[in-house]
């Protein structure tokens, strides 16, 4: 086991945590509107676990690697289809015509 890995898992941890509680007391009016700012974070994250699984260092990293960006992939693109059903509910019932 690295030297660090206990002080990553901490951080990992608290970082989960913290963020659970901050998402927990937002009203339900800004879910939304926060889902689509997390979208590009989401990219952010899909990028960082391709390059931790890419690295092959052990196959745990790998393992967590492919898990990472399964789930942030997948919650990306919930995230941006919840933005789209919700621009949708903003547009008028009748199209207009150019």
């Amino acid at each position: 086991m690295p030297p660090d890995f206990l002080s990553n898992l901490f951080v990992f941890i608290l970082a989960g945590f913290v963020g659970f509680e901050v998402i927990k007391r937002v009203s339900p009016l800004l879910h939304t509107p926060l889902m689509s700012l997390t979208n590009a974070l989401d990219a952010i994250v899909v990028v960082a676990a391709i390059t931790i699984a890419g690295l092959q260092e052990t196959h745990l990293a790998v393992v967590l690697g492919a898990i990472a960006v399964a789930a942030s992939f997948s919650n990306m693109v919930g995230g941006f289809l919840i933005t789209d059903r919700m621009l949708r509910m903003f547009k008028s019932g009748r199209a207009k015509k150019s």
